[in-house]
C-alpha cells in the first residue's frame, strides 16, 4: 500500500518508522504497561488482540473504501511544492495518512502479540530445557503460517486491488478470533487445570515504562539482549528500504508489486520451515547458545554485503556482470534482495528468536516482565527507527534511495559487526546463568520439583 500509493514510494517506510511507528510503540507500550497492572496475562492478552482486530476491520469496511475522500492529495501537493525533494516520503506519510495507519499497525503487531504476548506466554509456562524442545515446534508451526499466508496472498491478488485488500483483511481477522479461541481453550482447560492458582501466589509485580528501562539500564545481562534486538532491526530496516526501492522500479502496479511479496513470503515459510525442521533442533541441542545466536548475524552479513555489491554494479557500469546469469541487473538485484531478505528473517524466526527467548527463562520473574516489556515493547522499534533516521538523514542529503546505498552499505557492515560482538558478550553470562543454576540442588522426588528452574537476578 505504502511503497505503491500515490506520489509515494520506498522513501516513505523511513519516515514512517520513525515518526508513526516510534510514538505508536511507545504509546502502546505505556498502554500495556497499564493493562498488566491492573488485569490478568488473560484479560491483556484479549484485549490486545481486540484492540488489533478492531482496527484492522475499520480499516477493511471504512477506511479503505473511503481512502480517495480521506487522503488530502491536494495539500500534499501544495506542501510538497515548498519542500525540497528528500522530503518526498514526509509528505506521503500525510498523504495517504490510512495506509500510514494499517502499515503502523501491522508493524506493531509483530511487537506486541508475537514477541510481547505470545513469547511472554511461552516463557512463563516453559523451563530451558523444555524450549530446546518446542521453541523448534513452534516456530515451526509459525514458519508454516507463512506459506500459507504467501500463497493466500498470491491468489486473492489475482483479484481487483480493493478486493483484495478486503479478502486478505478479512483473513486476518478470521485468524486473529481463532488465535482468541485457541488462548481461552487453553487456559480453561490445560494451564489452570495443570497449576491451579494458589492463594499465597507471589504478589504481581508493578512496573511502569520509567522504572523498565531503568531496571534495564542496571543489568548488563539485559542489555546485551537489548543490542542483538537492536542489531538485527537496524540491520534488515537498513537493507529493507533498499531492496524494496528497486521492488518498486520493477513491479509499479500494487497488485504486480503484491504478488511478489507473497511469493517471497511463501519461500521465506519454506526456507524457515526447512531450518526449523532439519536444523534449529540440533543446532539448539548440539552447540553452545553463542554458537547458534551468531548464525543469524553471519548469515545476514554474507547475504547483505553481497546485495549491497550487486545493487552497487547497476551504478558502476559493469552491468555486464547480470548480463552473465541471463537478467537484467535490476532484475538480478531484486532477487538476490530476496534471498538475502529471506534467508535473514527464516533465521530470524528460527535460530534468533529461539535463543534469544532462552536468553529470558533463566532470570528471575521481575527481570522477564521488565526487561522483556522494554526490550519487546520498544527496543525492536528504536532499532528499526534508528534505521530510518539514518536513510532520513541520507535522504536529506541525497535526494534518492539509490544515491544513499553506498553509505548505507558501510553503516550495514558495522551494524553487523557491533550485533556479534553482543551475542558473543551475552553468551557468556548466559552459560554462567545455566551453570549456577545447575549447582541448585535438585530435589530426589518427580513430585517436589519445581516446575521451572530457580530464577536468578542479575
Amino acid at each position: 500500500m505504502v511503497v505503491t500509493a500515490s506520489n509515494s514510494g520506498a522513501e516513505a517506510i523511513p519516515f514512517i518508522k520513525v515518526w508513526a511507528i516510534l510514538p505508536s510503540a511507545l504509546l502502546l507500550t505505556f498502554l500495556f504497561t497499564r493493562l498488566t497492572n491492573r488485569f490478568s496475562r488473560d484479560k491483556v492478552f484479549y484485549f490486545m488482540m481486540s484492540l488489533f482486530l478492531s482496527f484492522f476491520f475499520v480499516f477493511a469496511f471504512i477506511l479503505f473504501p473511503a481512502r480517495e475522500y480521506l487522503h488530502p492529495h491536494h495539500l500534499a501537493d501544495q506542501v510538497q511544492a515548498f519542500l525540497p525533494e528528500g522530503f518526498k516520503g514526509l509528505v506521503a506519510l500525510f498523504r495517504n495518512w490510512t495506509f500510514t495507519l494499517f502499515y503502523v499497525m501491522s508493524e506493531l503487531w509483530g511487537t506486541a502479540i508475537m514477541a510481547v504476548l505470545f513469547w511472554g506466554f511461552a516463557n512463563e509456562v516453559t523451563t530451558v530445557g523444555e524450549a530446546r524442545r518446542y521453541y523448534v515446534l513452534w516456530s515451526v508451526g509459525a514458519n508454516m503460517a507463512g506459506i500459507f499466508a504467501g500463497q493466500a496472498t498470491i491468489y486473492f491478488g489475482k483479484s481487483q486491488w480493493e478486493q483484495s485488500v478486503l479478502f486478505v483483511t478479512c483473513a486476518i481477522l478470521v485468524s486473529g478470533l481463532a488465535t482468541m479461541l485457541a488462548f481461552r481453550w487453553l487456559n480453561k482447560h490445560v494451564i489452570r487445570p495443570a497449576h491451579p492458582v494458589s492463594e499465597n501466589a507471589a504478589p504481581k509485580v508493578k512496573m511502569s515504562m520509567r522504572k523498565n528501562f531503568a531496571y534495564l539500564a542496571k543489568s548488563k545481562y539485559l542489555i546485551y539482549i537489548a543490542l542483538i534486538v537492536l542489531g538485527y532491526n537496524l540491520a534488515i530496516n537498513l537493507i529493507e528500504v533498499v531492496w524494496k526501492n528497486q521492488i518498486k522500479q520493477l513491479y509499479s502496479n500494487p497488485n504486480d508489486y503484491n504478488i511478489y511479496m507473497g511469493e517471497v513470503m511463501t519461500w521465506m515459510g519454506v526456507i524457515s520451515t526447512t531450518i526449523s525442521v532439519f536444523i534449529t533442533g540440533n543446532v539448539i541441542r548440539r552447540f553452545s547458545w553463542t554458537a547458534s545466536a551468531l548464525i543469524t548475524p553471519v548469515i545476514t552479513l554474507i547475504t547483505g554485503m553481497a546485495f549491497f555489491t550487486l545493487a552497487l554494479l547497476q551504478n558502476s557500469g559493469m552491468n555486464w556482470f547480470a548480463g552473465v546469469f541471463g537478467f537484467s541487473p535490476l532484475l538480478l538485484s531484486v532477487m538476490l534482495g530476496a534471498l538475502q531478505n529471506c534467508m535473514t528473517r527464516a533465521c530470524k524466526y528460527t535460530l534468533f528468536d529461539a535463543t534469544k527467548e532462552m536468553a529470558f527463562i533463566p532470570l528471575s520473574s521481575e527481570s522477564k516482565l521488565k526487561g522483556k516489556a522494554a526490550i519487546d515493547g520498544v527496543g525492536s522499534r528504536l532499532g528499526k527507527s534508528g534505521g530510518s533516521v539514518i536513510h532520513q538523514g541520507l535522504l536529506f542529503c541525497f535526494a534518492t534511495v539509490s544515491s544513499s546505498t553506498p553509505y548505507v552499505a558501510a553503516i550495514f557492515f558495522i551494524v553487523v559487526v557491533v550485533w556479534s560482538l553482543a551475542a558473543m558478550g551475552l553468551g557468556k553470562r548466559f552459560d554462567a546463568l545455566v551453570a549456577e543454576h545447575a549447582q541448585v540442588n535438585v530435589p530426589d522426588s518427580p513430585e517436589s520439583a519445581p516446575s521451572k528452574i530457580p530464577a536468578l537476578q542479575t
